[in-house]
């Protein structure tokens, strides 16, 4: 699990389908992001983050251990 929904529900974005709509993929695209089975491209990844204005990391990193993780590999 991810913040997507989270973030899609906060901006007033009820449903899987209109953010799909929102950013021009299919609702099955917005329920594999948000259940961490597929991460969305960078041009797409760009344009969720514009839309929630917050960075990648507090959208798709799931909990702070990956966060940690990652800045070990640094």
């Amino acid at each position: 699990m991810n913040n997507l929904r989270k973030l899609r529900e906060s901006k007033g974005i009820k449903t899987q389908k209109q953010l799909a709509g929102i950013l021009g993929v299919s609702h099955q695209s917005v329920q594999k992001w948000e259940s961490g089975e597929r991460t969305p491209r960078p041009a797409m990844m760009q344009k969720i983050q514009d839309l929630f204005g917050v960075p990648k990391e507090e959208i798709f990193l799931q909990h702070s251990a990956t966060l940690c993780s990652l800045k070990e590999r640094r």
